[in-house]
């Protein structure tokens, strides 16, 4: 009689965790939630949000967008590679989640932790100040800030992001000094560079429309050529800046382990949505160029990209301790 209760009780505890890895069931069956590592209303949620709503029509399963900033970005890669590898949590790769492991102990690892399902884009960056601002150009930023070291303020959408590192590679090629302001996104960076608290932000494409309302005005963008929406706005590579083309592409990743019909499912149904006129309009509201790789090919993007982070950060020489 113990005996018998005991296997029924096993029988029973084992039914559910054997459907669910087995994928007895359709993939998807329940919603499929896109962890990404910005707060709401800058250039990434908006995209996202875009993305997921057509996702939702060609997944034939809700698609959600949960926000969740902080720690230059890197927290949806942190959560993921603990998530159990079903494909109902997945997250952005960012360009810092493969940068700080050069900086610091992270709680992951990029070269085992990862299932790569697909990339999706990256930004158009600038930077920017109030129409107010006395900086005409990018030229009369740099000047001021050689005048007044240290006190021209200028915010960023996290430590150790893109939009940082690309300032502090800026202020040490024009050798001046200035004070870097981390903010937990674009959402938040913008009401304090509208207010006044700092004089300049590194800003993606998020602001765009109010560059276009006439309250903030773009220095130069990090783009190889010229916005088409901002022909008037010159590229670093035009100002000078040899070999800086800076777009920090993202794409979506799940925890390692996931079996590859799933992946397969996920990477089909979200190139179906990268190609929807809804979300192709979207990118070019934003400015934001279509980059899509495969899960294959994107896997391989993400251990070069791996290697060219380390190199950057040797560069700059910012490796912690």
């Amino acid at each position: 009689m113990t005996i018998t209760r005991r296997a029924t009780l096993g029988a029973a505890l084992a039914t559910p965790f054997v459907r669910g890895v087995g994928a007895q069931e359709r993939f998807p069956n329940k919603p499929i939630t896109i962890q990404i590592g910005f707060p709401p209303g800058g250039a990434t949620d908006v995209q996202m949000r875009a993305f997921a709503d057509a996702a939702t029509r060609h997944m034939g399963q809700t698609v959600l967008i949960e926000n969740r900033p902080g720690a230059g970005s890197t927290l949806p890669a942190a959560n993921i590679a603990r998530t159990r590898p079903d494909g109902y949590v997945i997250g952005q790769m960012t360009l810092p989640a493969l940068r700080l492991p050069h900086m610091q102990r992270m709680p992951y690892d990029v070269t085992k932790d990862y299932t790569p399902i697909i990339h999706l884009t990256g930004y158009l960056f600038a930077v920017t100040v109030r129409t107010e601002s006395p900086y005409r150009t990018w030229a009369d930023l740099v000047a001021d800030a050689r005048r007044r070291p240290g006190e021209v303020r200028i915010g960023n959408t996290g430590a150790n992001g893109t939009p940082h590192l690309t300032m502090v590679d800026l202020a040490e090629r024009e050798k001046v000094e200035v004070t870097h302001v981390p903010f937990r996104g674009e959402g938040d960076l913008t009401p304090a560079l509208l207010g006044g608290h700092i004089e300049a932000g590194a800003t993606g494409s998020g602001v765009g429309q109010l560059v276009d309302e006439g309250k903030l005005r773009f220095l130069n963008v990090w783009s190889r050529e010229r916005s088409p929406r901002w022909p008037n706005v010159p590229t670093l590579l035009e100002l000078g800046y040899q070999g800086m083309v800076v777009t920090s592409p993202y794409g979506l990743v799940g925890p390692a382990g996931m079996p590859p019909d799933i992946v397969r499912t996920l990477h089909d149904g979200f190139k179906a949505a990268l190609d929807d006129p809804t979300h192709i309009a979207a990118l070019r509201r934003l400015d934001m160029p279509m980059e899509y790789l495969n899960s294959a090919d994107y896997g391989r993007f993400i251990v070069q990209t791996y290697e060219e982070e380390r190199q950057r950060v040797e560069r700059l020489g910012l490796r912690s301790g």
